[in-house]
């Protein structure tokens, strides 16, 4: 049992995180990933955190337990068994965005692309024909697609035109306001994103993984560990790919592409101080960046659908 002193109503993170990962991170009836901390007893009967003594409710069914509209038997059998946890992904969540521009920063790379007529996409990245991160526009729609993978290449969460489901299996899952935080274990960040609607995703930080390919976004750059490919300061305007990593079907420019990556890399803790390193200089010899604009960024048929 976790316990923390009852000197304040604020839930200690480590007791946060234990009750997240009980329910499933989400709401406990539900499944809605948007959620608020429930003590179960009631905080002004106990006046203490306990990990088992809590639950998580969204805020619709938070309002009716707190109004008692929610019987406290339901809540406690849902606790037992919930939802995300039974159905193993969380409720879909709608993502608000549209318009006819759209915006992912990743580090110090930067995509941007403008609505160029049905089909138009963007992909900042994509490893073997599957878009880790990629917008499709069309009029006026602006549909965000996201799929992240864990090292053992189990989708963890996606985003399927502006519709976000997450897995219940991760260490740790966060979804506070804008912000979404996948953790591996402890002090390890799989992604730090923000979601920023109508039309801009922020990538902090993080490691795309996919079969066997690693990249690790930081604020000041891009690395690709398989090839040790360091990238940033990249501005990249209305390119249909801008990392294409691994073979791809289809048509489709791409600012940087690489077909012969190798798979399974080193330890991306040795790859990462090789980049320190290099970034520790005046001049990155081995880095690249710059402005990329090859026109409309018109998406196949094939890269269309790929990215539903």
């Amino acid at each position: 049992m976790s316990e923390a002193a009852p000197t304040s109503r604020n839930i200690p993170l480590p007791i946060q995180r234990e009750v997240r990962q009980r329910c499933g991170f989400g709401c406990v009836i539900c499944g809605l990933p948007l959620y608020e901390y429930e003590h179960l007893l009631g905080w002004a009967n106990v006046h203490r955190h306990v990990a088992e003594e809590i639950t998580l409710l969204c805020d619709q069914h938070h309002r009716e337990r707190t109004g008692g509209l929610l019987p406290i038997e339901t809540v406690q059998n849902a606790n037992n068994d919930p939802c995300n946890l039974r159905e193993g992904v969380s409720k879909p969540y709608d993502l608000h965005y549209s318009g006819d521009e759209c915006e992912v920063r990743m580090g110090s790379l930067t995509f941007t692309t403008s609505d160029a007529g049905y089909g138009t996409i963007m992909v900042p990245i994509s490893v073997d024909d599957t878009p880790l991160v990629g917008f499709i526009l069309s009029e006026g729609h602006l549909l965000l697609n996201v799929n992240l993978f864990d090292e053992f290449n189990n989708c963890i969460l996606r985003v399927v035109n502006n519709q976000l489901v997450q897995s219940a299996e991760p260490w740790d899952i966060q979804l506070t306001g804008r912000n979404l935080v996948i953790r591996a274990g402890h002090r390890d960040i799989l992604v730090d994103l923000t979601f920023e609607p109508p039309n801009r995703v922020l990538i902090n930080r993080g490691r795309l993984l996919r079969n066997g390919v690693e990249i690790v976004i930081r604020p000041s750059y891009v690395l690709v560990v398989n090839n040790r490919a360091l990238i940033q300061d990249l501005t990249v305007i209305n390119c249909a790919y801008g990392l294409k990593l691994g073979p791809h079907r289809g048509p489709g420019g791409a600012a940087v592409a690489m077909d012969g990556i190798n798979r399974y890399p080193e330890d991306s803790s040795d790859a990462m101080k090789w980049a320190e390193s290099k970034l520790s200089k005046d001049v990155p010899e081995q880095a690249l960046g710059g402005i990329v604009s090859p026109g409309p960024a018109e998406g196949s048929t094939e890269a269309t659908e790929q990215m539903r």
